[in-house]
């Protein structure tokens, strides 16, 4: 689904080679260049990899020894909770946050994405760099193509069918519909093996059939059928709940560059059509630092815990060159796009 469009990239072009000399990125650019904004934070990110991975640990640990149980049931929901912490560590790894070495970076990626998650890197590389290039673009991004979901009131009229019906209600949809990402997201990967080069396509579907293998053998092994059934069907729906609540927010609901339009800048293009989210540092850990979404698109090699910091450069610069600089609250920013669905479908709901 196009909500969720933010986990695993492929590092996007370096900052500087967006700015052309004379751009009004490029003031902003150089002062966050000066403040070492844009330094990696290697210790940072492997305190987060080794929690991460010793807190997964923790929980299949939990699962065996409490065995064939319902309360077993009770890890699923940390499962999921941990497993978008997952995929935040791959999203970053994909921008070149963690590392500037693009063989570690995959690796990283394909562990994080395909061996943990059952996601394949390529795919969401991929699909998320043409987001970052074009955000909320209807003929270039594609979390904003015509799918299950669609943003524009063109695409609603060319609905037919339960798709129609779908569109009619989709703001109510939405939530529920999310809890059907964690397996959408795996039906892609397996799919986009087709697309890609024989070498990268062995590596990524080994990983991939590992993770299913491992996954239901654990399951299996420890539960009962019915019990192992019960706890995947609980564990991804609430990690496909946890992505869309990171992600809703983010863009939906704001500027939609015309495509027969003037051309944007990359300030423009990337500030324009991005909403931070407001909140401390519980907010920050829940949204992966995606609340940044503002400073995380003009800027995607910076590293995670940064963002926080370049925001206060950044609303100030966009203050001083007059773009608007979008802003709210976190269940404000889930009424705004949920708004923007509702009306989108409005005309399909008065025929």
């Amino acid at each position: 689904m196009a909500q969720t469009a933010a986990v695993l990239a492929e590092p996007a072009p370096r900052e500087s080679a967006r700015a052309a000399p004379g751009s009004d990125f490029a003031p902003l650019l150089r002062e966050v260049k000066e403040r070492g904004l844009l330094d990696r934070r290697h210790g940072w990110y492997a305190r987060e990899i080794v929690v991460n991975l010793l807190s997964l640990a923790a929980v299949v640990t939990g699962v065996a020894l409490i065995g064939d149980s319902w309360w077993t049931l009770l890890l699923a929901p940390l499962l999921a909770v941990l497993g978008a912490r997952t995929a935040f560590i791959g999203h970053d790894a994909g921008h070149s946050q963690i590392t500037g070495d693009k063989a570690v970076g995959r690796a990283i990626g394909l562990v994080h994405g395909n061996l943990l998650l059952g996601m394949s890197y390529a795919w969401w590389n991929d699909k998320h760099n043409r987001h970052h290039a074009n955000p909320n673009h209807v003929d270039k991004d594609p979390d904003v193509l015509a799918d299950v979901l669609v943003f524009t009131s063109g695409q609603a009229h060319e609905r037919t069918g339960f798709r129609r019906w779908l569109t009619r209600n989709q703001a109510w949809l939405f939530f529920p519909l999310t809890l059907l990402e964690g397996i959408a997201l795996k039906i892609h990967g397996f799919q986009d093996l087709r697309r890609q080069p024989p070498r990268e396509r062995a590596v990524e579907a080994l990983l991939l059939v590992t993770h299913v293998v491992a996954y239901a053998a654990l399951l299996l092994t420890v539960l009962s059928p019915g019990k192992a059934l019960a706890f995947a069907a609980l564990h991804q729906a609430l990690f496909g709940l946890h992505l869309g609540m990171s992600f809703a927010p983010n863009h939906k609901g704001m500027e939609m560059p015309d495509p027969d339009g003037e051309r944007w800048g990359h300030l423009r293009r990337q500030v324009l059509t991005s909403r931070n989210v407001r909140g401390g540092v519980l907010t920050d850990w829940f949204l992966g630092g995606l609340n940044y979404q503002i400073e995380h698109h003009l800027f995607p090699s910076m590293p995670r815990p940064h963002l926080r910091r370049a925001q206060p450069l950044v609303r100030a610069y966009c203050a001083e060159v007059g773009i608007p600089y979008a802003e709210s609250g976190l269940v404000d920013s889930y009424r705004q796009a949920l708004r923007h669905m509702y009306e989108v479908g409005e005309p399909l709901r008065v025929e």
